[in-house]
């Protein structure tokens, strides 16, 4: 079953631009590239937030939804627990080669990354609960797909850790 549900797509667009513009931009990527999540997360991650455009026409599966959902969930989690030391890391290799306005904007990048990772959660959390509308919708009286996604369950605490 694929969803192509406009509000699924307007989250997803919310969810990648925030992560884009916000989260993993041109001062933070390296220095996030190094937290601890597998490859697997990584790609997931890259289809939810660089890929949406692909999906656009050919609609999600549920299963390739709620795994993108759990990768971006996980990095929220590693990213509130390790971001800012790793951001404050990086920026002390980079601040010489910075210009004053860089470094400027790299100090309120460092300051509201904890805000902008809570927003990415909101926007997950929004997205997760629609999915879930439509998938308990789709399947009418036979198990949802959401069943074959255990680790869900932790969802709540990977965003709000």
């Amino acid at each position: 079953m694929q969803v192509k549900h406009p509000e699924v797509y307007s989250l997803i667009e919310s969810i990648s631009e925030h992560y884009r513009s916000n989260v993993s931009n041109r001062f933070t990527h390296a220095a996030l590239a190094v937290m601890p999540l597998d490859s697997g997360s990584w790609t997931q991650i890259e289809e939810l937030t660089e890929r949406a455009s692909h999906y656009r026409y050919q609609g999600y599966h549920f299963d390739e939804l709620y795994s993108m959902i759990l990768a971006i969930a996980k990095f929220v989690s590693s990213a509130r627990k390790q971001g800012i030391p790793l951001l404050k890391s990086h920026a002390g290799l980079q601040s010489s080669k910075l210009s004053t306005q860089d470094k400027i904007l790299l100090d309120m990048v460092i300051n509201n990354f904890i805000s902008n990772l809570n927003i990415l959660a909101d926007y997950i959390n929004k997205l997760f609960i629609k999915v879930v509308e439509i998938d308990k919708a789709e399947a009418g009286m036979r198990p949802t797909v959401l069943m074959k996604f255990p680790e869900l369950k932790e969802l709540g605490k990977y965003l709000l850790e």
